[in-house]
């Protein structure tokens, strides 16, 4: 009987997962192997060393949160308005996971602040996430400074809702999220 190696996506995952928790000094090998309960030597069977996983783990997260979602937006076809609140509904149903989720944003965003490459991919990445944006956006609005506003606007509300604890009057967050949506639609 073989042994079963642990996969490799389940060290990215469990890397990500240490990364929201404690940055990128938390992406330990020997705490990962911990994490999934096997030996760090199959982790090696996977990457050369600490900083081919950190890449992958980058990639990964590159992929999940633009091209993914983009290509899961298109497919379902439609005009702009029916896209971007195809795309809404897809970022509010990831908010939790390890690559998509908006900790895994806010984890790679801080640990930006300190390293340039990773600086540099989430300039990428969010520029990418602009430019489509705009496509949409522009795709029933006419006026570019109205484009502009409202992909700013978007973007800024799905990072900055997590790190704002103010009550929304009568509202629910989720409520107000919904509105915000709307709005953005009109």
């Amino acid at each position: 009987m073989g042994v079963t190696r642990t996969p490799r996506e389940k060290w990215i995952e469990e890397g990500l997962r240490a990364l929201v928790a404690g940055g990128p000094e938390a992406v330990r090998i020997e705490a990962l192997a911990q994490a999934l309960g096997v030996s760090k030597g199959g982790f090696y069977g996977y990457f050369r060393n600490r900083d081919a996983l950190l890449t992958e783990m980058l990639d990964t997260w590159e992929y999940e949160v633009a091209e993914s979602v983009i290509e899961q937006v298109e497919s379902g076809g439609g005009e702009g308005r029916a896209r971007l609140k195809r795309l809404f509904d897809i970022v509010d149903d990831s908010t939790d996971g390890p690559v998509r989720g908006v900790t895994a944003d806010i984890a790679i965003r801080d640990w930006a602040r300190r390293d340039t490459a990773v600086a540099e991919r989430l300039r990428r990445v969010d520029n990418r996430r602009m430019d489509y944006l705009r496509s949409l956006f522009s795709s029933f609005c006419p006026d570019e400074e109205e484009v502009e506003v409202r992909c700013l606007l978007a973007v800024s509300v799905r990072i900055g809702n997590h790190f704002n604890a103010a009550d929304n009057g009568r509202r629910s967050r989720a409520e107000v999220m919904e509105l915000i949506g709307r709005r953005l639609l009109e």
